[in-house]
């Protein structure tokens, strides 16, 4: 990656993007939450549709993105905002007092910036729960225990499943989920052998995403290209396969691009 986007001895990150939303995906899905995206990314994924956060971003210190943060946070301050989901997790990891907003680290790919740890331990501290968008392709060993770690198992029409961390299997606690994005028939019967062979469902939660076509203005020309052997499925499709097959996933939609504009940005 350019230098530009390592941090080194000074706290600061390269953001894009800092928005209050509500959390589209994930076993938080509907629940508001504060986004902070960060830049570069080192996959570019068939169907990725934040093409936008490869390159585009300002430098800011860990101090001024955690004001932000509690600038956005302070309207839902009322200790009585944390829901049962909330103090189930918080019990588990051992945050004190939850509440909402949610903070999640999404990108591009916040692993490759290493001030992304320290800022998501002070924002642990400071009695937030963080959620961690993360491809899979990098460590997520080093990333503090209370965090709730999403990690992606990239499927074969995402152009990058050669870039699976496999390591990162081992790490990954109830609290964790696994994310399979499919686009194909492919995609599904891969991700249907990974469960088996792994015993994912007995590790944590898992979710099954529904590729969502890319708008003209998200068709970035880096992107990997769907092989053109791949037989591609349709929402509903998807879920009658997992009805039949009985998975123990739970499908979802990115609930945020039925709401808003799929191309919309800051939602």
């Amino acid at each position: 990656m350019p230098a530009r986007y390592t941090a080194g001895v000074s706290d600061t990150l390269v953001v894009n993007e800092i928005y209050l939303s509500l959390q589209g995906e994930s076993t938080f899905a509907g629940l508001p939450c504060v986004f902070i995206r960060l830049t570069a990314c080192d996959l570019r994924c068939s169907y990725c549709d934040t093409a936008y956060a490869f390159t585009e971003g300002k430098k800011q210190s860990l101090a001024e993105i955690c004001a932000e943060v509690q600038k956005m946070a302070a309207p839902f301050s009322n200790p009585q905002s944390a829901t049962p989901l909330l103090r189930e997790h918080a019990t588990r990891v051992g945050v004190r007092n939850p509440q909402l907003p949610l903070i999640e680290l999404t990108g591009g790919e916040p692993l490759l910036q290493k001030n992304s740890l320290p800022l998501m331990k002070r924002l642990c501290d400071d009695g937030f729960t963080v959620l961690l968008e993360t491809s899979g392709a990098h460590d997520i060993s080093p990333v503090d225990p209370r965090v709730r770690r999403i990690m992606d198992l990239k499927c074969p029409s995402s152009g990058e499943a050669e870039r699976n961390h496999w390591e990162n299997l081992k790490h990954l606690k109830a609290t964790d989920e696994i994310k399979f994005v499919i686009g194909t028939v492919e995609d599904y019967e891969w991700a249907r052998r990974q469960i088996a062979e792994h015993r994912l469902n007995v590790v944590c939660p898992l979710l099954f995403s529904w590729v969502h076509p890319l708008a003209p203005e998200q068709q970035n020309k880096a992107l990997k290209h769907v092989p053109a052997s791949q037989t591609p499925v349709s929402r509903r499709e998807l879920a009658e396969r997992i009805i039949a097959d009985a998975l123990p996933v739970r499908f979802q939609v990115q609930m945020h691009k039925i709401i808003w504009s799929p191309e919309q940005r800051g939602v």
